[in-house]
């Protein structure tokens, strides 16, 4: 299967939040939650069924890929699968980066000027 050109695209809340999480390091989905959920100041708890969900699809778009790093081996439990971004998901976490700083920019400029 051929893999989409995602980089371009936005991203939905979800994807943004596991692509913020996994750009500070390998982490299995029980870590991506905690990180997501530590990033968002507990704004943002995603739930398993959203975050494999979106791990499937970002898998099949190559943004991430599934990583044999482990951070501690000794303690970890082996069945958790870890997973790590791809270059082509740090091109889309930079993208939809881009995207929020002119949706700010425009929103900053018609505030301060009543427009």
């Amino acid at each position: 299967m051929a893999k989409k050109n995602t980089a371009q695209a936005p991203l939905t809340p979800a994807v943004l939040h596991i692509l913020l999480a996994l750009s500070a390091g390998e982490r299995h989905g029980y870590g991506i939650m905690k990180q997501v959920e530590a990033d968002s100041l507990g704004k943002v708890k995603m739930g398993p069924g959203t975050l494999y969900g979106s791990v499937g699809r970002m898998m099949e778009a190559g943004q991430i890929r599934e990583s044999d790093k482990r951070v501690d081996p000794e303690m970890d439990d082996e069945r958790r699968i870890y997973y790590e971004l791809t270059g082509a998901g740090r091109a889309a976490l930079e993208a939809e980066l881009r995207r929020y700083r002119g949706v700010v920019a425009v929103a900053e400029g018609r505030l301060a000027y009543g427009r």
